[in-house]
């Protein structure tokens, strides 16, 4: 049986330079997948997934073999979802559950500062979003499954997998062979909203619906979840961004 860990391996980032701009290509390796797959992602992101064996550097030459169908897809993406707000310098975003201020970095180079995280751009006049939402998910990526394996050897639950993808109508879920994925948007979310949702999820486990009994795990596991039920409420527009 492979270790949880296979399961595990962060995006890594990287550039693709199309008709005069630059934007953030994720590759991200899948142990199931048979092909190199190649997509463009409502926020400008081109994510190419990596088969079994497959190479990082591969990768990257089959997204510039390709650099003509991004171009297309790009010329089409306002017309996929132009109902996302820009973000900017000066633009405000939730960042672990502090409204954080977009910034140029202090130190002159080529980089906007998102509190303590900073991120390097090729132009500061730009819509930011594309490459602040990569960068939120490769963190996500890299601290939510070890925060759920941490969880689940505390209550000694057993965890087959555990992925980090982007819905937009649920924060987790939870399936009967003991996979967990989860929203990369808990990375906007206060810690103790983050630690309730993996909680919730990883309570699945013992029981697969809502029931009284369900949530005396809950409650018992995270004994303040209702305020973090209350935050998720009140921020629920998250998930329509």
């Amino acid at each position: 049986m492979r270790h949880w860990l296979d399961f595990l391996i962060p995006p890594q980032a990287d550039f693709l330079e199309v008709a005069g701009q630059r934007i953030p290509l994720v590759l991200v390796r899948h142990p199931r997948a048979r092909h190199y797959l190649l997509r463009l992602r409502s926020d400008g992101t081109a994510r190419v997934t990596i088969p079994r064996g497959g190479s990082l550097a591969e990768g990257k030459r089959f997204a510039r073999r390709n650099l003509p169908w991004v171009e297309e897809q790009l010329r089409r993406l306002p017309l996929v979802n132009p109902s996302l707000r820009e973000w900017r310098l000066g633009s405000e975003i939730l960042f672990r559950g502090e409204l954080t201020r977009i910034e140029a970095a202090a130190n002159g180079e080529p980089r906007i500062g998102l509190g303590v995280e900073t991120v390097p751009v090729s132009d500061l006049d730009v819509n930011l979003r594309p490459l602040i939402e990569a960068h939120l998910q490769r963190l996500a990526a890299g601290e939510l499954p070890p925060r759920v394996m941490e969880f689940a050897a505390r209550h000694g639950l057993a965890v087959r997998r555990v992925t980090v993808r982007s819905q937009r109508t649920r924060w987790g879920s939870c399936s009967r062979r003991g996979t967990i994925s989860l929203n990369w948007r808990l990375i906007q979310t206060p810690p103790f909203v983050r630690d309730y949702i993996l909680l919730h999820e990883l309570m699945h486990l013992r029981e697969m619906n809502h029931s009284a009994r369900f949530w005396r795990h809950v409650e018992i596991s995270c004994p303040d979840y209702r305020g973090a039920e209350r935050w998720l409420k009140e921020n629920s527009k998250l998930l329509r961004q």
